[in-house]
């Protein structure tokens, strides 16, 4: 069973990511974008934890420490800073002010969920695998609909893929590297790939490339997903390269599906 965990932050990528990782990993996310309104959710909510950026409008994030931890009813509450601070004294500062621990900015997706977790009571940890609330609430389907290649370098992406895909009748194949991917186009012929752009070694966009210059796999729809791409020039290039679709993470699960439906349906 997930916990309750309250973000306060006023920069909406940042929010809105962490938001996602989290409720992604069973947790219940509160939010709150400035220290006054984040100070009385807080009050009003109880939650389990807090992750609070330092920089905050309203009512700075140390000094939010300071009247959380001197709240009677919150100052159990543990209370962990999410900051770009990085200068010599800053997470001493940040420690002393109140807060339980410390995240550096900008957070590694793959690490997030767990490092906000060593703050909780092994209890309210999620468990490890992805629950069922990444996916909508619909029911399994016992036919296969269709074979998905899914082609990213962070496990927590191909985690929440399967989320998403698997309980709506997709057969999920992951690949966490474009060399890896072109070994498992040997053997399987995909319905759609699914891939990052941004990997180590190789990115998407050659993985495209290599894809439209074979006539065997150039039919193939390909569906970039990506949190690391957000100006338009480079969305803009991978359709021009063949992509089918270009989507920006964090999004709901409900837009990929349509998505992947609608792509498929086109190749039909």
């Amino acid at each position: 069973m997930g916990a309750r965990i309250l973000v306060i932050e006023d920069n909406p990528a940042n929010l809105e990511l962490m938001s996602y990782l989290l409720r992604a990993f069973g947790h219940e996310v509160l939010t709150s974008c400035d220290g006054e309104t984040g100070l009385e959710a807080a009050r009003r909510e109880s939650p389990d934890l807090i992750v609070c950026d330092i920089q905050i409008p309203r009512i700075h994030g140390l000094d939010l420490a300071r009247q959380l931890k001197g709240h009677p009813s919150l100052k159990k509450i543990p209370l962990v800073a999410v900051t770009a601070f990085a200068m010599v004294g800053d997470r001493d500062k940040v420690l002393s002010a109140g807060f339980d621990g410390y995240i550096a900015k900008p957070i590694v997706p793959d690490k997030f969920v767990q490092q906000v977790e060593a703050f909780l009571p092994t209890m309210e940890h999620a468990p490890p695998a992805v629950p069922h609330s990444v996916a909508p609430e619909v029911p399994i389907r016992q036919v296969k609909r269709a074979t998905i290649l899914v082609v990213d370098d962070s496990h927590v992406n191909l985690d929440l893929a399967r989320g998403i895909l698997e309980p709506v009748g997709y057969e999920v194949i992951s690949a966490n590297s474009v060399a890896e991917a072109h070994v498992l186009l040997r053997k399987i012929d995909p319905d759609l790939i699914l891939s990052d752009v941004h990997m180590k070694e190789a990115s998407g966009f050659d993985f495209l490339r290599s894809l439209k210059a074979d006539p065997k796999r150039k039919g193939i729809p390909f569906v970039f997903i990506s949190s690391t791409v957000w100006q338009e020039r480079d969305r803009l290039y991978g359709l021009e390269l063949g992509a089918a679709r270009f989507i920006l993470r964090p999004t709901d699960p409900e837009v990929v599906l349509e998505e992947i439906e609608t792509c498929l349906k086109a190749a039909v």
